[in-house]
């Protein structure tokens, strides 16, 4: 009924990382599953849709109430594992725990309460609970709950409404194999000639924000959301020209997105500072969202900046003289 993105990659392991980067375009050296905090003075696309008055709202299943920043809920019925804060991108980065932005952050039967009253927003983030997403079950068990929930809406007026809906995964079960992942495009924006067709172009979790960025004309946030494959049937329509991507896609790459690297949020390695994101990034138009060049400064600040912590400047070199 949609399009299968059969080149469609997570970036690292375990899952926390790939939830994290599906939002802020960077993993931040993240290697766990951890009670992570990332700073207020980092953004997601949350700041991006903001910036352009695109609602948004993030369901997540089993979560107690909205807002709840604990590390994980219980089913209060089963006893099974319920929800996780692993599992919800949203309220790992500071910057989305104003009393605003914890309330569009809900538990899923709020979702139906929103369905009923044509009151969801434009942009919406869905995770299941630890059972219904097979973590804790199987992957039919999976599909059956994925099933369930997403058929009925795609007959739903106040849910198809040039809705475009990725189905997708974290991350592959095998560390040692490429990290390519099951995802499909669903929705009434899928066009009939679409319909039951593969899309073999590389894309991974920095292409939802991509994507995203491209349809409503966003900024960027100058990480690598800048620059990676835009989902073609929206390509199609913004003109953005997809990148090859040979020496990762399959399940035996050259190129092994598996790993992570040093960084704040390394348990082997987090000596490393907070990457820095790109001010003066420019991709099809695109700019880096001026809130992000605000908070951050320009590329020159920054390399001064990384020299008088006593880092060497990341392409090894050192400032001109004079500086």
């Amino acid at each position: 009924m949609g399009v299968t993105l059969n080149n469609y990659f997570a970036v690292t392991h375990p899952s926390e990382p790939n939830y994290v980067a599906a939002i802020g375009g960077d993993n931040y050296g993240m290697n766990n599953d951890n009670f992570n905090t990332i700073p207020a003075n980092v953004s997601t696309v949350i700041d991006l849709l903001e910036d352009k008055s695109i609602s948004w709202g993030i369901y997540q299943e089993g979560m107690p109430y909205s807002g709840f920043e604990g590390f994980a809920w219980v089913d209060q019925e089963t006893k099974a594992n319920g929800y996780v804060r692993k599992h919800n991108p949203g309220i790992i980065y500071d910057a989305n725990t104003t009393p605003q932005r914890l309330s569009q952050i809900k538990n899923t039967t709020l979702f139906y309460r929103d369905l009923e009253n044509n009151t969801l927003p434009q942009w919406m983030f869905i995770t299941p609970n630890m059972t219904s997403d097979g973590h804790d079950t199987s992957v039919t068990t999976a599909g059956a709950w994925t099933y369930d929930f997403i058929r009925p809406l795609l007959n739903n007026k106040n849910f198809m409404n040039n809705t475009l809906v990725l189905i997708t995964f974290d991350e592959n079960h095998t560390y040692t194999i490429g990290n390519r992942i099951f995802s499909i495009l669903l929705g009434d924006a899928v066009p009939d000639n679409l319909v039951n067709t593969t899309d073999t172009t590389f894309y991974n979790h920095y292409s939802e924000i991509a994507t995203v960025e491209a349809n409503w004309d966003l900024h960027t946030l100058g990480r690598w959301d800048v620059g990676a494959n835009v989902f073609d049937l929206v390509a199609q329509k913004t003109g953005d020209q997809a990148r090859s991507w040979g020496a990762v896609t399959g399940d035996s790459p050259t190129v092994l997105l598996s790993s992570s690297f040093s960084g704040p949020f390394n348990t082997a390695n987090n000596s490393m500072p907070m990457p820095v994101p790109n001010t003066s990034a420019n991709y099809a138009g695109r700019t880096v969202l001026p809130r992000i060049v605000a908070q951050w400064g320009s590329p020159q600040l920054q390399r001064l900046s990384y020299y008088n912590t006593g880092v060497e400047i990341p392409d090894g070199s050192h400032p001109p003289a004079g500086w």
